[in-house]
């Protein structure tokens, strides 16, 4: 269930609300804590069966290059870059990596440099995009949708930088309806593993106030989707069963679902 407060309980609340720049701030300095932890495990992935795997959830559903003989992809929300080494080095792509967090872009530029392989990564925001409007055959996103506090925003620029014909592709999970700190109590190997209960509290108190935190998903993306413009909307439930079907360190105990949409 959710954490939505109803109107008692905003008439009850003393204390001041954060702003949307406190809270960017907020979750901007999380993620920063939490860049090392993410690199280790990506390049867990790396060398386990995880590269294989992704592979076989994207490299199927890549349109044509519209223009030469290289896909043009972005990377929205890279983290610590495991999307954009894939690209580049399984499917050959022209690849730029975005994200907000500067420690994680260095955790992605060290992962792509220890792959042997090129991508651009920059800062940036992923609901106000600095590219010109149809530049991309593909955009990809991996649980970052529902850490923004403008998704709506985000999925229309995300719809505005693709080609018409591009393909989005994101994997994401209703985070929002999970309590963080219940983590805390799971012994077994997962992603979330190296978290401490500092961070655990910390990563409770951003999601509660998140606006996805409120919305039933992935039924509120589809329809976002819908209202932006995309076209041939598909939602796979199933991707978690086959991904991590092995609970290894990079194993995602959330189940995830996946949208592929076209413009």
């Amino acid at each position: 269930m959710s954490q939505c407060p109803d109107t008692h309980d905003i008439l009850e609340t003393q204390a001041p609300q954060p702003s949307d720049g406190d809270l960017l701030r907020r979750i901007r300095h999380y993620w920063s804590r939490r860049a090392d932890g993410f690199g280790r495990v990506r390049r867990e992935e790396v060398r386990g069966d995880k590269l294989r795997l992704w592979s076989e959830e994207i490299l199927p559903y890549l349109p044509a290059p519209l223009y030469g003989e290289r896909l043009r992809v972005l990377d929205v929300g890279t983290g610590a870059g495991f999307f954009a080494v894939l690209l580049a080095q399984q499917a050959g792509c022209d690849v730029t990596g975005i994200d907000l967090c500067d420690d994680m872009l260095c955790e992605a530029e060290g992962l792509a440099r220890q792959c042997g392989c090129v991508a651009r990564f920059l800062r940036m925001d992923a609901t106000a995009l600095d590219f010109a409007d149809d530049m991309f055959d593909c955009l990809l996103v991996r649980n970052l949708t529902w850490t923004l506090l403008r998704p709506e925003a985000a999925y229309a620029e995300w719809y505005r930088v693709l080609r018409p014909g591009g393909v989005l592709l994101n994997f994401d999970a209703d985070y929002g309806a999970v309590d963080f700190t219940r983590f805390a109590s799971d012994r077994e190997q997962h992603a979330h593993a190296d978290l401490d209960d500092i961070l655990l509290w910390e990563g409770e108190g951003i999601r509660q106030q998140l606006p996805l935190s409120c919305e039933k998903r992935p039924e509120w993306d589809i329809a976002v989707l819908q209202r932006v413009g995309f076209s041939s909307i598909e939602l796979d439930n199933t991707i978690s069963k086959r991904v991590y079907a092995v609970r290894d360190a990079s194993y995602n105990p959330v189940p995830m679902f996946t949208l592929r949409a076209r413009k």
